[in-house]
């Protein structure tokens, strides 16, 4: 391993943990302690705030952010990947942003990484998903954000309609389809609701606070995602 590479390699380890020591790092990068306390020296005088002493540990303040200059080609074309594969699959104000954002990442690139990635032979079909259930993301998005209560009218696989009210609490991608999973309170248990399947959708004025039993963390404890409305 090159040795630039082994020192952006170790800066990402310390910024990755609260505190990491040396003996711990030596192992995850299969060098000797006395190499990693040269590399931590070599870092700290290049300007990295990197905090901490041997014997002690290692750690970098919450708020250090590498430059984007130091992504790899194949890096640069994994960013290209994700976001000709997700833009396609949000709703258009995310998607706008995700490509203002890799518009700026790849701006700073090397010429080396930047055509790597422009050239890179892979694209996602442009439009999978309905405009529709696509704004309906969008919303459902914001009013989990803004911890909003929704209603919507809905109709369950066999067509059969139900009016809710739901604590909306995350979007799940299943590649075919988008989920709402939410707290309903018609029936007081988790649930999950078909983006196109939605009828009508309004998000209330009003918000939300945690209860328990009714939160984000108390659904993914569950093993399985309820599966029907």
């Amino acid at each position: 391993m090159r040795r630039a590479d082994r020192l952006f390699q170790l800066l990402q380890l310390i910024r990755g943990r609260r505190l990491s020591t040396a003996a711990w790092l030596a192992e995850r990068m299969a060098v000797s302690v006395r190499t990693v306390y040269r590399d931590v020296a070599a870092l700290q005088a290049q300007g990295v705030p990197i905090e901490g002493e041997a014997g002690v540990g290692y750690r970098v303040a919450r708020d250090y952010s590498l430059p984007p200059l130091m992504f790899t080609p194949e890096q640069a074309q994994a960013l290209v990947a994700s976001v000709r594969i997700a833009r396609s699959r949000l709703d258009p104000a995310l998607a706008a942003q995700a490509e203002d954002a890799l518009s700026k990442i790849l701006s700073v690139l090397p010429l080396g990484s930047r055509a790597a990635a422009d050239s890179l032979p892979l694209h996602a079909p442009a439009r999978p998903h309905d405009t529709i259930v696509l704004d309906r993301l969008g919303q459902l998005r914001r009013a989990i954000e803004a911890r909003r209560l929704v209603h919507l009218d809905y109709a369950d696989a066999e067509g059969k309609p139900s009016r809710r009210t739901l604590r909306p609490l995350v979007c799940l991608y299943w590649e075919s389809a988008w989920t709402l999973s939410a707290w309903c309170e018609l029936r007081q248990d988790f649930r999950q609701f078909r983006l196109d399947r939605i009828q009508q959708l309004a998000i209330d004025e009003q918000t939300f606070a945690d209860e328990a039993g009714k939160t984000l963390a108390d659904l993914l404890r569950r093993i399985k995602l309820p599966t029907s409305a």
